[in-house]
């Protein structure tokens, strides 16, 4: 699992029909950044994940990829890499606060 923030979203008006009411959204990793370790900076990758939970832009997410995106109930039948399977509160990193939901609303 990685963080990652939502950035956009994809519409596909023709699909395969196991993905027809699902979501997907544009998604850009996080990590700590290494200098500092009092922020997530941009991995500067962007990709697609499926939506399950209502997510919305600039949200920071949990992301599932791979084999393990498919292990939901949701998603156990999707032809799909990557799957949103949380939404974040807060990120706390040796005894800081480096992302707040809160505090970035």
């Amino acid at each position: 699992m990685f963080i990652a923030r939502v950035t956009g979203s994809v519409v596909a008006t023709q699909k395969v029909e196991s993905l027809v009411g699902f979501k997907l959204l544009s998604v850009e990793p996080f990590r700590l950044d290494p200098e500092k370790r009092e922020q997530l900076i941009s991995t500067g990758r962007t990709f697609i994940a499926v939506d399950t939970l209502g997510a919305g832009e600039d949200d920071f997410v949990l992301i599932t990829q791979g084999s393990s995106a498919r292990l939901t109930p949701e998603t156990r039948d999707l032809p799909i890499d990557a799957v949103i399977v949380g939404i974040v509160d807060s990120v706390h990193i040796e005894h800081g606060c480096v992302y707040s939901r809160e505090t970035t609303r």
